[in-house]
């Protein structure tokens, strides 16, 4: 019969091996060979371009069986028969972001550009007008640097009608 210390100190080896075993059981539970045949550890499943007879370790099967070397289920969803949505790569309130975003800038655009219309047809009826008074044959007076009144004359009259016929070619475009 061993004696009381004998198996006290046996207890003792007992327990000081499961402590030292202890940590062991909390590393990684995912075992696989990368690309470049070199073992990765994780807690968290391999990516989906890794092979399932690349997997040597997984949580729930023990080395040694016929399941290691079996397609890996993904995730624990996946194993519990749960359905896995299928992930597209897409965030989709970044993707409603950028759509608001582009919507946004689109009816900046279409407003710059009705404003722009606007100012167009504003001086096409200006420019009209100022054709008109030109082909009437008045005189047309102008104010000069010292604030009087100046008439123009027959050059000063036909360099302004080109100016203005210029102005109703580029804004009159309908």
């Amino acid at each position: 019969m061993p004696s009381y210390t004998e198996s006290m100190k046996a207890v003792r080896l007992a327990l000081l091996s499961l402590a030292c075993s202890a940590p062991l059981l909390a590393s990684a539970q995912w075992q696989w060979l990368d690309k470049d045949g070199r073992k990765v550890f994780s807690d968290r499943p391999p990516p989906a371009d890794i092979a399932p007879n690349r997997i040597v370790t997984q949580p729930g099967v023990r080395l040694g069986t016929a399941e290691t070397t079996a397609a890996a289920p993904p995730t624990a969803a996946a194993s519990n028969g749960l359905a896995v949505p299928k992930l597209s790569g897409v965030d989709k309130t970044l993707d409603d972001k950028r759509k608001q975003i582009l919507a946004a800038e689109g009816e900046k655009k279409k407003a710059d550009e009705a404003k722009l219309a606007s100012a167009r047809t504003e001086n096409c009826s200006r420019a009209k007008a100022t054709k008109a008074n030109f082909d009437s044959g008045r005189r047309i007076a102008r104010t000069d640097e010292k604030g009087e009144r100046v008439f123009l004359d027959d050059n000063q009259r036909a360099a302004e009608a080109r100016r203005v016929d210029e102005i109703i070619a580029k804004d009159c475009v309908q």
